[in-house]
């Protein structure tokens, strides 16, 4: 009965997408995330001091997946406690992806209910009005926006991989920055979207510091994610795919660590980005590396581990399911000889067993084996040394490029 049951779902959706395909051209255009970072509270040594934020301009620069003709700007406040005020916002292309400068000409001013300025409230997120604006596939932006003054509790994404600029005064539209001070974070940036045509949609990674790029190249866009975005670019039948990259280094599935656990998470970065339809989860090697970083633990607090991994899976399923997601689980990486988390034969049997629960049909929609990609086939518990950064815990761009490249295209044709 249940077999089918799934097979008559299958034919209703496959209906529904045939549908969809014949009336697609004559369907209004959607907006679909090109770029997204996940937001959260900036550690200590993250943060701005409040008096360079205080009458300040920041410009920070982004690398897009999918291009198109109109775009639209999500400023986010989502940590805040006070009113955040953007007195004025400008987007252009940077000359170069680790340099302030940009092409003058290229120089355009947003505006917020049709206002130049913009007060977002606490704990929340706001988009700029739609602005006729070519922007290529796989290319930066550089979004600058002036704050007159600085946030009680400043939002950001601190591992951005991309160097961010910074100045007082409002020097939204300067075609270069005077003197700037740099800094390797991003602040209250939270998305960029583009209009496209009906049958385009995103492809939200939900990860920890190896999604976020943890030894990937400043200002190089060479994490798994960038590969992967410009293999879908690449292709035919699925040039029309975004992709966003929400992964939070340190983050956790079950507690706090660096960011929100996932779940708490879940809807603001997996739901929210635009024309979201497929979800890819890598998480769990910070709640597997906590149990045992200091000492030893019990056997039985391995196995509750293993279960409220596999339940919280089992949880993000159901609600991705429930928003037509679909949802692809990827297999922990090894981190064996880890100086900071120090793993065990019972760390590692604990990740051997979560793996095999991924890889284990009927739990995931599909699986990407990124422990088979990277694992050292000597010592399958470590990374294989060329795909690791030296700290036997994050891939290098070798090994990001590997995991990139072993994401099969077909999850996301329909």
């Amino acid at each position: 009965m249940k077999k089918a049951w799934r097979m008559f779902g299958c034919l209703c959706l496959a209906a529904a997408w045939g549908g969809s395909a014949v009336h697609a051209a004559d369907a209004p255009p959607a907006w679909v995330a090109t770029w997204g970072a996940a937001q959260q509270v900036p550690e200590p040594h993250n943060a701005l001091p409040t008096a360079d934020l205080r009458d300040a301009t920041l410009r920070q620069i982004v690398h897009v997946s999918i291009g198109g003709k109109t775009l639209r700007v999500k400023v986010s406040n989502a940590f805040g406690t006070t009113p955040l005020h953007v007195t004025s916002a400008h987007i252009a292309r940077p000359l170069a992806a680790d340099s302030p400068a940009i092409d003058p000409a290229s120089d355009k001013a947003l505006s917020f209910d049709g206002a130049p300025d913009v007060i977002v409230p606490p704990g929340a997120e706001y988009s700029s009005d739609p602005v006729d604006y070519p922007l290529p596939a796989l290319s930066n932006l550089a979004v600058s926006f002036h704050l007159d003054e600085a946030p009680a509790v400043q939002t950001g994404h601190p591992g951005s991989r991309a160097t961010s600029y910074y100045v007082h005064g409002d020097a939204t539209g300067a075609a270069n920055l005077v003197a700037p001070r740099k800094v390797e974070h991003w602040y209250h940036l939270a998305e960029i979207d583009v209009q496209a045509p009906a049958d385009t949609a995103a492809v939200v990674a939900l990860g920890d510091s190896i999604t976020d790029g943890h030894g990937a190249t400043t200002n190089g866009n060479d994490r798994w994610t960038d590969v992967l975005a410009a293999r879908l670019l690449a292709s035919p039948a699925t040039r029309n795919v975004g992709v966003v990259n929400k992964g939070i280094g340190g983050n956790h599935l079950l507690t706090d660590g660096l960011g929100p656990n996932a779940l708490a998470r879940f809807d603001r970065d997996v739901l929210a980005p635009a024309g979201a339809r497929w979800l890819i989860v890598f998480e769990g090697v910070n709640d597997l590396g906590l149990l045992a970083r200091m000492d030893h633990a019990p056997v039985a607090e391995h196995e509750r581990l293993v279960r409220r991994i596999i339940g919280a899976y089992q949880q993000i399923i159901l609600r991705a399911h429930a928003h037509g997601l679909q949802v692809t689980g990827a297999t922990i990486t090894p981190f064996g000889g880890s100086d900071y988390y120090h793993p065990d034969a019972l760390t590692e049997a604990d990740r051997t067993a979560i793996n095999q629960w991924i890889r284990a049909p009927g739990h995931f929609d599909a699986v990407v084996d990124f422990d088979a990609v990277v694992r050292d086939p000597r010592h399958p518990d470590r990374l294989r040394p060329g795909d690791d950064c030296g700290d036997h815990l994050h891939p290098s761009p070798a090994g990001y490029r590997a995991m990139g490249e072993a994401v099969p295209l077909s999850l996301f044709t329909r």
